[in-house]
């Protein structure tokens, strides 16, 4: 059973419909899904006041010392959200990034649209994905 949703920043969440998948992780933490943001930026900043209320843990690769695709950033990011690595999903426009996810154990979306990521996302986690998302 799948139980955590790792989502990137820029390229993902900046996706000009990036504010659909924050109604699914919305939607997601209401059904008691795991959620994590990593990115490789030096620090939170702004980006961390802007985001906190959708991610139970925010991970950047400045803060920890560890960068995508390396697979330890994965496993750290697993552990602070709590829940196994094989049971996360990452969201990451960088297949690179992604690889080293999978390579960590976690299920792969590699994002090209939003509409191609929340299809993969409702195929995943039934029901957090809503008609309007």
């Amino acid at each position: 059973m799948l139980r955590g949703i790792v989502v990137d920043y820029a390229g993902v969440l900046t996706d000009v419909d990036g504010p659909r998948l924050l109604d699914v992780l919305d939607t997601a933490r209401d059904q008691g899904v795991r959620t994590a943001l990593l990115s490789n930026a030096a620090g939170g900043g702004a980006v961390r006041r802007r985001l906190a209320g959708w991610f139970d843990t925010l991970v950047f690769s400045g803060e920890v010392g560890v960068a995508k695709p390396s697979e330890e950033v994965f496993r750290l990011t697993a552990d602070r959200l709590g829940v196994p690595v094989s049971t996360c999903v990452v969201v990451d426009d960088s297949a690179v990034n992604v690889a080293g996810a999978v390579a960590a154990g976690m299920v792969g979306v590699h994002h090209t649209s939003m509409a191609d990521t929340l299809a993969e996302l409702g195929a995943l986690f039934p029901g957090i994905v809503s008609e309007n998302a």
